[in-house]
């Protein structure tokens, strides 16, 4: 079941109340606008009335390390197949375009056995906050004309629910494939460590090559050098 809404606080919130009451597996949230979207590390999401696409999931499903890797993976097919662009993946939840953001994925846990997925979108925004123009985009921007909103939404709700059962070796074999960040990148990690990415460990998480060896990175904004 899809529930729309024109406008909401956190759709992952409301996710995870839907979640509570019993709502199955697969239900999504989806609004026009937030007035309180969440991104990773407490941060806010930029969430425009009406032109961006935001969602969130219920996913029934064992937490996985790789799980928001494999709905990265999904968002982008959703993203190039619908738009024809070609998108990138920035370990481990960034999608981009043109080196810019255009959409982002983060996974909390709402109760045990049940996680929310949430997806956030930039399709039609034809401009963003000055503090952003240099760091997101969106498909609405990049391709030159209005997006099919529609089309985006259910193409991104049947990958997230067919990536989301990938396990964790076939999830890492996608992303290093389909990630330029995942080997010969020269990043920063919080603006502190820099190193050049060697790809991902078992787990999924970002080897990175330092000046001192190999440093594992589990969490942090990777941004290019």
């Amino acid at each position: 079941m899809i529930y729309r809404l024109a406008t909401t606080g956190s759709t992952m919130n409301d996710a995870a109340a839907l979640a509570k009451q019993g709502e199955p597996h697969g239900t999504a949230v989806v609004a026009e606008e937030q007035t309180d979207g969440i991104g990773r590390h407490g941060h806010s999401w930029h969430s425009e009335p009406g032109d961006g696409l935001y969602l969130s999931i219920i996913l029934r499903l064992p937490p996985v390390p790789t799980l928001t890797m494999a709905l990265g993976l999904a968002v982008q097919r959703a993203i190039d197949d619908v738009a024809q662009v070609a998108t990138d993946l920035r370990w481990p939840n960034d999608v981009m375009l043109n080196g810019r953001k255009v959409a982002g994925v983060m996974v909390q846990a709402a109760e045990p056995g049940v996680l929310i997925a949430g997806i956030g979108i930039n399709v039609n925004h034809s401009a963003f906050p000055h503090e952003l123009a240099e760091i997101a985009t969106s498909l609405r921007i990049e391709t030159g004309h209005t997006q099919d909103k529609e089309a985006l939404l259910q193409r991104t709700l049947a990958e997230c629910l067919r990536h989301a059962r990938l396990d964790k070796a076939e999830t890492i074999r996608r992303f290093e494939l389909h990630s330029t960040y995942a080997n010969g990148k020269a990043v920063v990690v919080d603006e502190q460590v820099r190193g050049v990415t060697a790809g991902l460990d078992e787990n999924g998480f970002l080897r990175l090559q330092t000046p001192c060896g190999i440093k594992l990175i589990m969490a942090g904004g990777v941004r290019p050098i």
